[in-house]
């Protein structure tokens, strides 16, 4: 167990707020060593919470985080009670209680009248000013902002948040006992949201809205974001997680600072909250759960149910890639890993060649890996048929195009498609930010042409995007869910709108961190480092933006702005600047960040 280090005077802390992020940080402290005072409401609540967390050290010792010995070390350090007055010989108080100034301020100013001249008073707000917050105190310089994130224990990233009133030793106590506790420390300025939240609940709002618009179910939602972004939640269940009470006061605040439209919250919030719907803790939210508390989601009558099909398909034995690049090498690798019979065309010969060699190259690592055998491998690659004209589609039953992100271009092939492909033939398009009623009606059979947007690289990504326009056939529409469960792909369905789901949702979110950085806010690494450790994200933005390359994230955002026509969309004049001098990201060694040129 880690013990706090013999340089800190941080050895008594008092944590005041012992609710879901209060219990999470009293154990954290406990189990690091700390002598830890857990103050609540009353006497009947820190008996509550005293129990709650009795409850959670056995689980851990269920699950083998801790020994019996070590949980009855934590439970001896660790007192609770009903009254401030029992942080008069704490080091450090730090209160997590309800996010509200009268509330927070009535706390430290008590809190003054209590604890040693010399003890620090830190505040674990996320979305209220800590400067006036700081104000109100008749000590301001030793009032700070600590904000965990939940869990506590699990959650590397803590955010100390300085105010101009702020006494620089006080900083660097809770500095250095952040790195004792194993966790990654980020000194931010005190701005609602801070770092990670400033990002993160502008990204849940706008998911919020889009939930509220009816443009996509709450499960196709999250897990777009899931599993086309890799992250650990979708943002309805993260508000459910976080209290949909909770992320509308944030919003509020962030709002009543920016005057950004991004950070007014979405009226369902305000809906919901007024309804007592306020998430996991109320047994009820986006999503209904077994019990208040619990995070096990229960069915009601929002809930697809289980063999719900989106009606009889065409039938699709064989498919057409049309194009040459990274993602229809990997769309016809998935279809021919799948049993399908697949014809690759480009537009020459060579190039449908060529793409064929980059497919046995990734079927070759995937049998190096152990994922794939030599004689799978083989098959796959039988079944791909390379082709330097689309008459070579002439038998197919879906066509699917994947060349260049312009339109101009997939108009044309579109209308080249009309040609080749038999009657009936379902025609697919994996445009990730164009308009696919544009791309259908290129052709005389708009009926027949559907969205379907796979994510980079195909074969690992699970998730689709099918896009189906006002004119989309309904028997295309079911051909495609179809075709995506064949292929191991989970699909969501989402209108013919900009950005569909995934894109509209994360690419807002990357323009407000470069935001972020061009106001001198916070530097590229802190940024992602608090979205990694704070979030759970698997890649910070300015790594996202430059893997996905600046340009194309500027083309995305530019379609953004252009089609909801909001000020807070408009590109950030940073990423521009980068764009115009040639800095695209890893694929030309330099974006935000150098790069070893490929």
């Amino acid at each position: 167990m880690d013990r706090p280090s013999s340089q800190s005077s941080l050895q008594t802390i008092a944590v005041v707020g012992l609710g879901t992020m209060g219990s999470g940080i009293a154990e954290l402290l406990a189990r690091a060593g700390h002598e830890v005072v857990g103050i609540d409401v009353s006497e009947s609540a820190a008996r509550r919470a005293s129990d709650s967390l009795g409850a959670a050290t056995a689980r851990s010792v269920t699950r083998g985080l801790l020994t019996e010995q070590e949980r009855a070390g934590v439970l001896a350090r660790l007192r609770t009670f009903g009254d401030l007055a029992a942080a008069a010989d704490a080091d450090l108080v730090i209160e997590v209680v309800p996010e509200s100034y009268e509330l927070k301020q009535r706390v430290l100013r008590e809190l003054d009248a209590v604890v040693r001249p010399d003890a620090i008073l830190a505040t674990g707000t996320n979305a209220l000013s800590v400067t006036r917050l700081a104000a109100e105190s008749r000590h301001p310089e030793r009032v700070l902002g600590l904000h965990f994130f939940n869990p506590a224990p699990a959650m590397r990233l803590v955010e100390v948040v300085s105010s101009v009133l702020t006494a620089p030793p006080a900083v660097e106590a809770v500095t250095a006992l952040a790195r004792a506790l194993g966790k990654e420390p980020v000194a931010v300025g005190d701005r609602p949201g801070f770092v990670a939240d400033g990002l993160l609940f502008g990204y849940l709002n706008q998911a919020a809205a889009m939930y509220e618009s009816k443009y996509a179910s709450r499960e196709d939602i999250d897990a777009a974001m899931r599993l086309g972004c890799g992250l650990p939640m979708g943002p309805l269940a993260l508000l459910d997680l976080i209290g949909v009470d909770t992320a509308r006061t944030v919003l509020e605040a962030m709002y009543a600072s920016s005057g950004d439209r991004l950070h007014a919250p979405a009226p369902v919030l305000g809906h919901l909250a007024e309804a007592g719907l306020t998430g996991q803790k109320a047994g009820r939210g986006f999503y209904t759960y077994e019990a208040p508390g619990s995070s096990a989601v229960v069915r009601d009558a929002q809930t697809p149910a289980d063999g719900d099909a989106a009606g009889a398909g065409r039938p699709v034995a064989s498919v057409g890639v049309a194009g040459s690049g990274t993602m229809a090498s990997g769309i016809a690798q998935v279809f021919a890993q799948s049993g399908f019979d697949v014809v690759l065309a480009a537009r020459s010969r060579e190039k449908a060649d060529a793409a064929k060699a980059a497919i046995a190259t990734s079927l070759g690592r995937a049998v190096a890996k152990g994922r794939l055998t030599q004689e799978a491998a083989g098959q796959t690659l039988e079944r791909i048929t390379p082709a330097g004209s689309l008459d070579a589609f002439a038998g197919v039953d879906l066509a699917v195009e994947a060349v260049a992100e312009d339109l101009a271009v997939k108009q044309e092939l579109f209308a080249a498609l009309d040609k080749a492909c038999k009657p009936g033939a379902v025609l697919a398009t994996t445009t990730s930010s164009l308009p696919v009623i544009a791309v259908a009606r290129a052709t005389s059979r708009p009926q027949d042409v559907v969205g379907m947007h796979f994510f980079n690289p195909a074969p690992a990504m699970k998730l689709v995007e099918v896009v189906r326009t006002v004119l989309t056939a309904d028997d295309v529409h079911a051909t495609v869910r179809g075709i995506c469960g064949r292929v191991r792909k989970h699909p969501v369905d989402c209108g013919d709108r900009a950005g569909f789901i995934v894109n509209a949702l994360l690419f807002p979110y990357l323009n407000n961190a470069v935001k972020m950085v061009e106001q001198h806010y916070a530097t590229l690494d802190q940024i992602d480092a608090a979205m990694k450790l704070g979030g759970g994200y698997p890649m910070g933005p300015f790594e996202l933006l430059d893997v996905v390359g600046l340009d194309v994230s500027l083309a995305i955002e530019k379609v953004l702005h252009q089609e909801f026509r909001d000020p807070g969309l408009a590109p950030s004049p940073l990423l521009e600047h980068l764009v115009a001098a040639g800095c695209l990201g890893r694929k030309t060694g330099r974006g935000f960040r150098e790069h070893a040129r490929r």
